[in-house]
């Protein structure tokens, strides 16, 4: 044998598998199609926010959570409905999840060097209703270091490894097919490409230069997902979704091409839950990308006005920070919507300086480097927004700026192929919501929700703005974002039982191999059933590395 376990994927999830194998002494071999340059994979360029329940920093901040009610929202939110079938682990996977979250999570990452803002973010606030879809409470702890902050412990770790002889890099191999030895994978095969030294995320030579083949105890696919190839996610967009855009954007790298998935699939290996998937609306393309489409995601507060591509303003529970799939639905599946691709952000300059946050490691270099000052004199005390936001509204194709409806609209049609927005329709829309603002209650569903937001010491602090009228010039100037569909998460994939192991056609163990991240749905092959809590994902690849990792050292 090559080494005792062959891990496939250098991502975040690969790599908790390689420290959990070295940890106990086991020989690994981190097999990746990408250069060294890209370890920690789309995981580097993530916010890094980690689903933590009942933490102390929720305490600190006056939050009561529990099991039980993280539980409710993850059952409510989930909808499994296929428990018979393609839920039947996906489901216990998710209460072992929610248990980790609640109990041994964050130990195990403070361990490893992980610290998190003492604000905790409050994401998916629900469709509005207890049994339904959503957060009851702020738990998006986001890490010190962002993506990168959470990928750093785990990539020093398999680099420790590699000196010390337990962890060989193969990077520039591409896996093409599982070994097959009396019905257990027993090693990989595939094409050794040239050398690219492209930088992080930017796409990369397919040129193959020969052949390899490899063989060990175990394997382990962490492969990733399918939101770097548009063809794979219009394959599996499901139906209750309406159709898939014509035009889509990009919130990962070219890499998460989702390849292995199907090669896994023609080896037999049974992938589960392929219509789910987590996309977002409020993506708007990156004036300065590193991979093709690049998008990045605005990760509102909840004062922005939402409106359709024809100008009407969404409806409740569509808003800001809600409902991430049941906005995308709604989008897609309203006859007169569904042959536009974008919807609209209302805002000013006050609520942009509050609220306006930008996915992305590279898109928040305070938090990144860990610069407490910064974060508090910008964003707490701050009277102007982030610099990467104001880099967007200066620089970004999607905004607009000015200080009037008339100009304003005007400009959001020159991005559209025709113009579809009246500035009295506008105007008329905003006024009715501006009228709701005088007193500390509302009969509007948003207004509602930005005093109940505002009763969170860290909203209130970080990330929701004084309510104020849209039309108040002193708040100003208006501004109008363009927002695109941006493809990210596969929420489906390799079906697993709890030790990670994949599992066959006809629902057996196949020997020998195992799957983690997102390749296997975070877990089971669709740990989060229908929706996610958000915080979720970079939680899901370590725990079910972990998983992966452990019940391979046991089992060797």
């Amino acid at each position: 044998m090559d080494a005792d376990v062959i891990v496939v994927g250098a991502g975040l999830a690969g790599l908790v598998a390689t420290h959990e194998l070295t940890r106990r002494g086991k020989r690994v071999l981190v097999v990746d199609q990408e250069n060294a340059a890209n370890l920690g994979g789309q995981a580097f360029w993530s916010f890094g926010g980690i689903f933590l329940v009942d933490s102390p920093e929720q305490r600190r901040l006056g939050v009561r959570d529990s099991l039980e009610l993280a539980w409710n929202d993850w059952s409510g939110s989930a909808g499994f409905d296929r428990l018979d079938d393609e839920d039947v682990w996906a489901a216990r996977w998710a209460r072992a999840y929610v248990e980790f979250a609640a109990g041994e999570k964050r130990s195990y990452l403070h361990e490893l060097g992980l610290r998190f803002l003492p604000s905790v973010g409050w994401a998916e606030r629900g469709d509005l209703r207890a049994d339904g879809h959503g957060n009851s409470v702020p738990r998006f702890h986001v890490t010190w270091g962002t993506g990168t902050g959470v990928v750093a412990p785990f990539t020093e770790s398999a680099l420790r490894a590699a000196d010390t002889g337990l962890v060989t890099f193969l990077h520039r191999h591409r896996v093409d097919e599982l070994v097959f030895t009396d019905g257990a994978v027993t090693g990989v095969r595939g094409a050794v490409l040239a050398d690219d030294g492209a930088e992080r995320g930017a796409p990369s030579n397919r040129d193959v230069l020969g052949e390899f083949e490899l063989s060990a105890g175990a394997v382990v696919l962490a492969t990733g997902g399918i939101g770097g190839n548009h063809d794979i996610v219009r394959r599996h967009w499901p139906e209750r979704m309406g159709t898939p855009p014509a035009t889509m954007i990009t919130g990962v790298p070219a890499y998460v091409d989702g390849r292995m998935l199907d090669i896994a699939a023609d080896a037999g290996v049974r992938l589960v839950n392929r219509d789910r998937m987590w996309h977002y609306t409020e993506g708007i393309q990156n004036w300065a990308p590193i991979w093709p489409s690049h998008a990045i995601r605005i990760l509102p507060g909840p004062s922005s006005m939402w409106f359709d591509a024809l100008g009407r303003r969404l409806p409740e529970p569509y808003l800001p920070g809600y409902d991430t799939l049941g906005t995308l639905r709604y989008l897609r599946t309203t006859p007169e919507l569904a042959p536009h691709d974008h919807s609209w952000f209302v805002t000013t300059q006050r609520i942009i300086a509050k609220e306006f946050a930008l996915s992305g490691s590279e898109q928040n270099p305070d938090i990144t480097a860990k610069n407490r000052k910064a974060i508090v004199t910008e964003r707490v005390f701050g009277k102007h927004a982030p610099g990467p936001v104001e880099a967007f509204k200066r620089h970004g194709a999607d905004f607009v700026v000015a200080d009037t409806i008339e100009d304003l609209v005007a400009k959001m049609n020159t991005l559209t192929d025709e113009p579809l927005l009246s500035p009295d329709r506008l105007r008329a829309q905003i006024r009715s919501r501006d009228l709701q603002v005088d007193n500390a209650f509302s009969k509007d569903a948003q207004i509602q929700g930005i005093h109940n937001s505002r009763r969170y010491l860290g909203d209130k602090l970080m990330r929701t703005a004084a309510p104020h009228r849209i039309l108040d010039p002193a708040a100003g100037p208006l501004i109008g974002v363009k927002l695109h569909v941006l493809t990210r998460k596969t929420l489906g994939g390799i079906q697993t039982d709890l030790g990670s192991r994949a599992l066959g056609a006809d629902g057996t163990v196949i020997a020998g191999l195992y799957a983690a991240g997102e390749a296997a749905g975070f877990g089971g092959g669709g740990v989060h059933g229908y929706n996610a809590l958000e915080g979720t994902f970079l939680g899901g690849c370590i725990f079910s590395g972990r998983a992966a990792g452990r019940a391979i050292a046991d089992s060797l």
